[in-house]
């Protein structure tokens, strides 16, 4: 076969799809000519690619939260030879540690008067109500004849 005769057989090929491509266009057009019926087959196939790939990550990261803690108790040596995690720790185990945790807490507030007296200072002079001490202080402007002048050059 020789040049001519395969660029032949593939503009053959390529009308024959072309002409079945538009047959399946004018078909699809004709079943659903609003289009209404291809927006819901694409938003559905959207969703569940959506809802496949949440599957997929929740999977991967039990499967991953599950290994890095086998790795980190394997490496303190709290894992048994077996391979098994330990049992975790009951509720009433927990709840005697968060009551014991909250009566240490309550221990380390002695116990302060509820009294709030504010005396006056003998001195009026302050720092802290001085206005020389602002943040923003307004620039003084020399509005005098000189400065006001304009200047004209003259050629």
């Amino acid at each position: 076969m020789n040049s001519e005769s395969i660029t032949f057989l593939l503009s053959i090929q390529n009308t024959t799809q072309e002409g079945t491509m538009r047959e399946a266009a004018r078909q699809f057009y004709e079943m659903d000519p609003t289009g209404f019926g291809m927006s819901v087959i694409a938003m559905t196939v959207v969703f569940i690619a959506l809802l496949l790939l949440y599957f997929a990550f929740s999977v991967i990261s039990v499967y991953v939260n599950k290994t890095l803690q086998r790795r980190a108790l394997k490496k303190k040596g709290l894992i048994d030879q077996s391979g098994k995690l330990p049992k975790p720790v009951s509720g009433e185990i927990n709840a005697a540690i968060a009551l014991a945790l909250h009566f240490y807490s309550e221990n380390l507030h002695d116990i302060e008067s509820l009294k709030l007296t504010i005396g006056k200072v003998s001195r009026s002079y302050s720092p802290w109500s001085s206005k020389i001490y602002g943040l923003r202080q307004v620039p003084q402007r020399n509005l005098t004849s000189k400065n006001l002048s304009l200047k004209v050059n003259k050629k």
